[in-house]
């Protein structure tokens, strides 16, 4: 069994930076359409449905089993859950209370479940047509966007094929009339039973999974899920009935088989990169369970 991996104040300052600098590429550009009272339909998802705030996002952490050396690191005894030691600051393990615990093991179980299924790339992002079905354009969630086809023509579309969506977090967002035409009926009680590697929403959630174990998870990792959750909601957009082209999106016409085909390879594509971060984070909640779970 080894040690604590001890980081020379050199060493965790120079990732603390790139850190900074990563993750800054998102949250100024977010913070200065705040400021300027601008909407994104796009990419303000990542920063209202996910209630990671900015500033935590931009964060640097070690995560668990990592010594700070240095008398810099002594800054990070403002936070919660960090205890100076011999060596350095480190996490206090006291601090992975039963909360914590619960939260790891229900991550655990989740993403476990998730991984041993085969990806089902058939739903086509219809989730966001449903959950604009039967409404008037001025009342749909981005109002401020048109939507391609219109009102009717988007209806027509949801009416024309079979909708597919196994993610309770998109199908509560459902109309009602669009609810019943739904194939299968998630609920948050059958969430570890329904969940798939290929579905985007499952796939950009792993960010919020990540972020559930702060600060007992590196922030590199919380980092790394969060940007393939920007990269699957531009996926998940640009498929959506909403016309993006003034935010310089250009569509995936689902609408047709050529469009459905490119949603399925880029929802493949899109399910493989997510396979070894859902790994990750298996083996992270395994470790700080102590392997039990």
């Amino acid at each position: 069994m080894t040690g604590p991996v001890v980081l020379a104040e050199p060493q965790w300052q120079a990732r603390e930076r790139a850190h900074v600098q990563r993750m800054r590429a998102w949250t100024a550009p977010h913070q200065e359409r705040r400021a300027r009272g601008e909407k994104h339909p796009v990419l303000d998802f990542l920063f209202t449905y996910y209630s990671y705030r900015p500033g935590h996002l931009e964060r640097w952490q070690p995560g668990p089993d990592v010594v700070l050396a240095g008398p810099a690191a002594r800054r990070f005894l403002d936070r919660p859950a960090y205890v100076e030691t011999g060596h350095g600051v480190t996490l206090n393990p006291a601090a992975f209370t039963g909360r914590r615990a619960n939260t790891a093991q229900f991550v655990l179980r989740l993403l476990d479940a998730t991984a041993s299924r085969s990806p089902r790339l058939s739903c086509f992002g219809l989730h966001e047509w449903a959950m604009v079905y039967g409404e008037p354009a001025d009342s749909v969630r981005h109002s401020q966007v048109p939507l391609r086809l219109g009102s009717a023509g988007t209806d027509r579309v949801v009416e024309s094929l079979e909708i597919r969506c196994g993610h309770f977090d998109a199908f509560r967002f459902f109309t009602p009339p669009a609810r019943p035409r739904n194939t299968l009926e998630p609920a948050r009680e059958n969430q570890v039973a329904f969940e798939q590697p290929g579905c985007l929403h499952a796939n950009m959630d792993l960010f919020k999974w990540a972020y559930k174990l702060d600060p007992f998870v590196p922030a590199e990792l919380v980092a790394d899920c969060f940007e393939l959750a920007a990269d699957i909601r531009e996926l998940d957009m640009r498929a959506s009935p909403y016309d993006l082209a003034g935010y310089g999106y250009s569509p995936v016409r689902i609408e047709t088989p050529e469009g459905r085909a490119e949603y399925a390879r880029a929802q493949g594509a899109f399910a493989r990169r997510a396979a070894p971060l859902r790994a990750r984070l298996i083996a992270h909640c395994r470790h700080l369970l102590g392997g039990k779970g």
